[in-house]
């Protein structure tokens, strides 16, 4: 079941074409990845499932119907530009974005308390949010967006200022959030990260939806159905590709009969960042 259908949705400002004619589906309970170069419609496009910008054709659905604010509600958005009150202090800015989310007080400093321990941020409540380093700044933005347990979860760069220790820390709670029932949009540049997270994905580029589909469909999709081959004889190891034929197996024979000794034997499948360089670069 699709959390969000985009149907036939486009979007100009002025002559500037940002969305033509977009149409995907996302499915419920999977992370799915939105992907595209800078400026291809993507913040657009999160934007318009928002209610933030409003198309001038088409329509997003929210599980099944016309979307409404009352559903944005439901929604934990990260925008890329991070929106923090710097005066504030940081526990006062926490419970504030949290109250503006429907949570009773008590709710919202019982998930914060613990939110905060997790990040190891519980020593800065008091402390003012413009003492924050860009990282901590971003994991108090990440807090705020994911306390109120949202349905969907709308993540714009999320690893973007964070450590590698503080970045796997988030990727190990978008897939938790995941395997609790949440819906992630993941918008990124970090193709590594799309591999390791998403379910499915879509790929816009130039204001249009190129692709889109599970993951691994698409990665096997874009091979070239090429067999890696390594063994080993007396001359040493080695390593060769071989095209895969519809009797493949003829191949792995020949060398068997060769009498050499055989490593591995596997299907080479792209990784995602050469076929997104590939299909916005418009190559077949």
């Amino acid at each position: 079941m699709a959390i969000i259908e985009i149907k036939n949705v486009s979007k100009s400002f002025g002559e500037k074409v940002a969305l033509n004619d977009v149409s995907l589906e996302i499915p419920e309970g999977k992370i799915f990845g939105l992907l595209g170069p800078n400026g291809a419609g993507k913040t657009t496009l999160i934007r318009i499932i928002n209610r933030i910008t409003i198309p001038n054709g088409g329509q997003v659905y929210f599980q099944g119907r016309p979307i409404t604010q009352r559903d944005v509600e439901k929604i934990g958005y990260m925008p890329e530009e991070r929106g923090l009150y710097r005066k504030m202090k940081v526990g006062d800015q926490a419970l504030y974005l949290a109250r503006l989310k429907g949570m009773s007080k008590a709710d919202a400093l019982r998930e914060l308390k613990g939110w905060f321990i997790k990040f190891g941020i519980q020593d800065w409540w008091n402390k003012k949010v413009e003492e924050l380093s860009k990282g901590m700044a971003q994991k108090l933005q990440f807090i705020t967006t994911v306390v109120h347990k949202p349905k969907l979860l709308i993540l714009d760069e999320p690893f973007s200022g964070f450590d590698p220790v503080n970045a796997d820390i988030v990727r190990k709670e978008i897939l938790r959030l995941r395997d609790e029932g949440s819906t992630i949009i993941l918008s990124t540049h970090n193709m590594e990260s799309v591999e390791e997270l998403c379910d499915n994905i879509a790929l816009i580029n130039h204001s249009q939806l190129v692709i889109t589909g599970e993951l691994e469909r698409i990665r096997k999709e874009y091979g070239n159905n090429d067999i890696e081959l390594i063994y080993s004889d007396q001359q040493g190891r080695h390593q060769v590709v071989l095209p895969k034929e519809e009797n493949g197996s003829l191949t792995l024979e020949e060398y068997l009969k060769k009498g050499v000794n055989i490593i591995s034997y596997r299907e080479l499948i792209p990784r995602m960042n050469d076929i997104f360089i590939k299909l916005v670069k418009g190559e077949e």
